[in-house]
């Protein structure tokens, strides 16, 4: 019964201990674009009207295997489009930001921005 109770008590007073503004908004973060390599490919092409993978690759100093994963999350997500051509003999995927992944990335963008306000308030 005692080990109830302590259980209890314990339980209690992480309902009444306060929430910061960073604990209340921070499960809302989109875990898809919070990643560093992936938040670095919608970024760059949120600037730029398309880049090829082998731009993004030198632009965010990434493998080809990181890059090629990340971006595929992406395009998985509806984020990004990927359009495969050959030059040559040679392939070349050109990436493009959709809608949707600019409104995403805005959205996050608008939620980082909250958080770091409401962090300085303090």
């Amino acid at each position: 019964m005692a080990k109830t109770s302590a259980v209890r008590r314990s339980v209690d007073l992480r309902k009444e201990a306060p929430v910061s503004a960073a604990e209340t908004t921070a499960p809302k973060l989109d875990r898809l674009i919070h990643e560093r390599l992936r938040l670095g490919i919608l970024s760059a092409l949120a600037v730029n009207q398309s880049l090829t993978f082998n731009e993004l690759k030198k632009l965010l100093k990434s493998t080809d295997g990181n890059l090629s994963v990340h971006a595929r999350k992406l395009e998985d997500a509806g984020y990004l489009v990927c359009n495969k051509t050959f030059e040559g003999r040679m392939p070349k995927s050109e990436y493009k930001l959709t809608a949707s992944g600019r409104r995403s990335l805005e959205k996050y963008l608008d939620h980082m921005e909250a958080l770091i306000h409401a962090m300085r308030e303090k």
